[in-house]
């Protein structure tokens, strides 16, 4: 006996529908199954939160620390020290020039401001002017006029002086202080000669590159 076109149908159906049903269980099957944990998943404890990856740390590179930021900064230091060192001793140098030459320089001058012939008298003293400055100066001027050279003219006066010693009391490049020890011979006319002894604290500036004698006082 052979089927119906109708019964044909639903024996079609019937299949169908009993394949999609079969299709349904599997997937309900597999979601109802536990998902697959990795071995660090097992591991973890269950309450502790999955914490974000740290970036990486990268160590101090102390090779450019040093050769950037050390080096330079130590070679400063090194140089500002050479500069102050170089300073302080041009500065010794300068002040130990100034000692020397403010010496000679007194002694010289005070042999000229002290030393006439009665025949040349104006002419050395008058000369002797220019190694003084200031208000010393302008003493001198008067003294020579007024007193030493009509003096040493007159009465045929001649005067040498020497000076044994002398030592730097101080000493800048701008100022300085020398004692001077004075032998003078004095010769009077036809008269003996006469020796004095004396000793004289002598100030000294520098104007123009040249020391001058400011201030002479016996002491």
């Amino acid at each position: 006996m052979t089927d119906t076109p109708d019964e044909k149908s639903t024996a079609i159906e019937e299949a169908e529908l009993a394949e999609a049903s079969s299709a349904t269980d599997v997937v309900k099957a597999e979601a109802d199954e536990p998902a697959e944990t990795t071995e660090a998943d097992e591991t973890a404890p269950a309450d502790q939160p999955a914490t974000a990856p740290q970036p990486e740390r990268k160590g101090i590179d102390w090779a450019k620390v040093v050769a950037f930021g050390v080096i330079p900064a130590l070679a400063l230091i090194l140089a500002l020290a050479a500069g102050g060192l170089k300073f302080v001793d041009n500065s010794a140098s300068d002040d130990v020039n100034a000692r020397i030459e403010s010496v000679q320089v007194a002694k010289d001058s005070t042999v000229t401001l002290l030393s006439y012939q009665p025949d040349k008298v104006q002419q050395q003293l008058t000369d002797a002017q220019a190694l003084l400055t200031g208000s010393f100066r302008d003493e001198y001027t008067k003294l020579i006029n007024n007193v030493v050279i009509p003096g040493a003219q007159q009465k045929q006066i001649s005067a040498v002086a020497t000076v044994p010693r002398a030592a730097s009391v101080s000493a800048d490049q701008k100022k300085a202080v020398v004692l001077v020890f004075v032998n003078q011979t004095v010769v009077v006319g036809g008269d003996a000669p006469s020796a004095t002894a004396s000793s004289v604290r002598v100030e000294l500036e520098k104007v123009d590159g040249k020391w001058l004698i400011s201030k002479f006082e016996p002491v």
